[in-house]
Order: structure tokens, then sequence, then C-alpha cells
């Protein structure tokens, strides 16, 4: 996995949205406003900067779409953990504009996508306006032909791994104390049945597709390569086993990390149960007798830093 970013020529750019939570509990507000200011102060033209706020779950989807379906080169920016920057990138994906771009500023809890991929401050890539395309997960959950797909910019995940990654962020720091959240988790937690392509049926207590290599700050899940730019992604499989296993490979995760995981372009299954997932943090769920296929992307998403 060792194919570069696809660079684009520099760009600059029409209107650069800032998209935020204004009720964050975090420094959000803050940092768009500094962002804001700052984007001023070092870009040699003068585009239109807008300051977005959201007003509830789900907006910044929409305000994401409306600003890049307005056409031209527009920079659609997400002031937000993981989350929020999901909720952007699926609405500049569904507004379908190829001069859209992307970006996050990394704010809230979980920040894996920025801390992995930046390479440099925003403002100074905005400002040397190096556009590169890299790859996203995207899902077929059974979704009706006028429904958008749902896309994440770093891992979709079922059963045990994601809970107890999004637990590990709420959670205190410190890997005792990660230990014990662990712990706590895993003790409460059911495997789940589905079936492959082969028809056999298989229990899994996790499974995984990731873009990027860690989660949650301290859970390394593969030594993928950190730039998804190859048009595959890790598949992280933990099949139902004992749960003292379960516990000790959790724990791999956190510590030294999983080692090699196979690459794949596409991977599908049919679920037995509704299932709940996780997108890029964000919970949600399918159906019984649904076939889930997840498929890579490739170069899907313009952004830049």
């Amino acid at each position: 996995m060792n194919q570069e970013y696809i660079v684009d020529s520099a760009r600059t750019f029409e209107s650069i949205v800032i998209i935020f939570n204004p009720n964050s509990t975090g420094d959000a507000p803050e940092l768009a406003q500094q962002l804001h200011q700052r984007l001023k102060e070092v870009l040699s033209y003068e585009p239109e900067i807008i300051l977005q706020p959201t007003e509830h779950a789900g907006h910044a989807v929409d305000l994401a779409r409306e600003a890049a379906a307005k056409g031209g080169d527009v920079l659609v920016v997400s002031v937000s953990g993981d989350g929020g920057y999901n909720e952007v990138v699926n609405g500049v994906m569904q507004a379908g504009n190829p001069r859209a771009v992307c970006a996050v500023r990394a704010a809230g809890n979980a920040n894996d996508h920025s801390r992995i991929i930046a390479t440099k401050p925003l403002e100074e890539a905005i400002a040397e306006g190096r556009v590169h395309n890299i790859d996203l997960l995207q899902i077929h959950t059974g979704q009706k032909e006028d429904e958008p797909l749902e896309y994440a910019h770093s891992y979709i995940g079922f059963g045990l791994t994601p809970v107890v990654a999004t637990e590990l962020e709420k959670g205190s720091k410190g890997a005792l104390k990660e230990m014990v959240t662990v712990i706590q988790t895993f003790s409460k937690f059911e495997p789940f049945g589905v079936r492959l392509p082969d028809g056999k049926r298989h229990k899994f207590d996790s499974l995984v597709f990731a873009n990027i290599r860690e989660m949650a700050k301290y859970a390394t899940l593969s030594d993928a390569d950190e730039h998804p730019s190859d048009g595959k992604f890790e598949v992280i499989i933990f099949p139902h086993m004992p749960k003292w296993r379960v516990l000790l490979k959790a724990l791999k995760a956190t510590t030294q990390g999983l080692g090699d995981q196979p690459s794949v372009s596409s991977y599908e299954f049919t679920t037995l149960k509704p299932l709940p997932y996780q997108m890029d943090g964000e919970v949600k769920s399918v159906d019984a007798n649904v076939k889930v296929k997840v498929e890579c992307a490739q170069g899907a998403l313009a952004t830049l830093g």
C-alpha cells in the first residue's frame, strides 16, 4: 500500500464554507472563528468565507450539500470530530459537484481521521491549494434507488470493536482506565451472526472495515499505509471466541496493534437479525435479511491538509 496521493494542480476557491456546531461541548465555535480569521490573513485572494453553524443533529449533511450544490470551486470545512466530518462528507458527496473539496479542522472527542491523515496546518494547506483525492468506504444497506448511499471517511464497524472504541473515547485517559473500559464493555456484549456469500452462517464478535489504521487514538487495527488512496480497505474480523480471548485481542489493539490484515475492494454479507453499526462513530442500523455490501470508492473525496 505505497501508492501516493493523486495530486491536482494548486486550486483557489470561490467560496469557503466552515461548518461547526455552536453548542459543541468542545472548542468548535472558537476554532471555527479562528480559522475564519486566519484564512483572511493568509490567503492571497479573497474568496467568500462563510461561518455556517448547525442547528440540529444531521444538519451538517444538508448544509454541506447546499454549499457544494451551488457549483464551482467550493471548499467545505468541518470543524468537528469524526462524526461531524462524516456528515459533511456525505453532504458533499450527495451534491455531485466534481469541483467541491472537503477538509476537517479537528474539534471534539474523536479526531482519528485528522490525526492520521493531516500533514500540515489546515490554513497552510488551504493557502497552498494542493488538492488530492482519497478513498471513501461506501455501504449498501438495502437503500431504495432514490435514497443516497452512505459513505465513511475512516471506518465502518459491526459488533464489539467499534463499541469499545467509542467507549474509550468517552472515558478518561490512561492505559489502566482504558483497560477497565474494555472489560466493562465486552462483558455485556453478545456476538452477532451473518450469512456470507458462500451460504454459510458465521458468528462474529466484531467486523470492522477500515480506511485508516487507527481508531479512538489508541486502537491500532492494522499495519496499513496511513494514506487511504490505493482502492482497498482492511477487514478486521474477530470470529466468535471465548470472552477471555476476545479481551486479549481487544487489549492487543490498544497496546501493540493487530498487525497485518487482509485488504479488499469489497465485502458483502447478509444480516440475520437487525444489526446496529457505526460509521466514523455515527450509529446506524440495518434490518434483518438485508444484503450489506461495503465497497471502496477509490479517489471519491477531494480534500486537502
